[in-house]
């Protein structure tokens, strides 16, 4: 079939290595969405609240700006601001003016929310552990 496409076996392979990646993507985003819906999250609203949870102070202090999460959890700023939203009105997280720069906004942990990432961390990473190991 590379032949007819003009693809060589090499791109080929490097075609299939990709497709690969995606599926194990989207069977493991399924498996964590499954596993943290009984704790009322799903896997992007975790992956916040592991980015602000792994930056932080052991009291909670450390807040990103809502840039800065996007580049971590790979959503865009519309889509991760709709969630950001959504954990706040949840209790999960605050939002609080920039400090230096008054246009940009910060987020948080919150108390509650730094409890329910420690219940949930372990089982978020016992499906990681259970789908990319070979």
């Amino acid at each position: 079939m590379a032949a007819k496409t003009g693809e060589t076996e090499a791109e080929q392979a490097l075609v299939e290595q990709w497709r690969d990646m995606l599926a194990l993507h989207a069977r493991t985003q399924c498996e964590l969405d499954r596993a943290l819906h009984q704790h009322g999250l799903c896997a992007s609203d975790f992956e916040v609240l592991d980015v602000l949870a792994e930056s932080g102070a052991p009291d909670g202090s450390c807040s990103y700006r809502v840039q800065e999460i996007a580049e971590r959890v790979h959503l865009s700023q519309s889509a991760l601001s709709r969630l950001v939203a959504r954990l706040e009105r949840d209790g999960l997280v605050e939002r609080r003016m920039c400090a230096e720069d008054r246009r940009g906004v910060r987020v948080a942990l919150t108390g509650k929310g730094r409890a329910l990432h420690g219940d949930v961390r372990p089982v978020q990473r016992a499906v990681l552990t259970r789908m990319l190991s070979d």
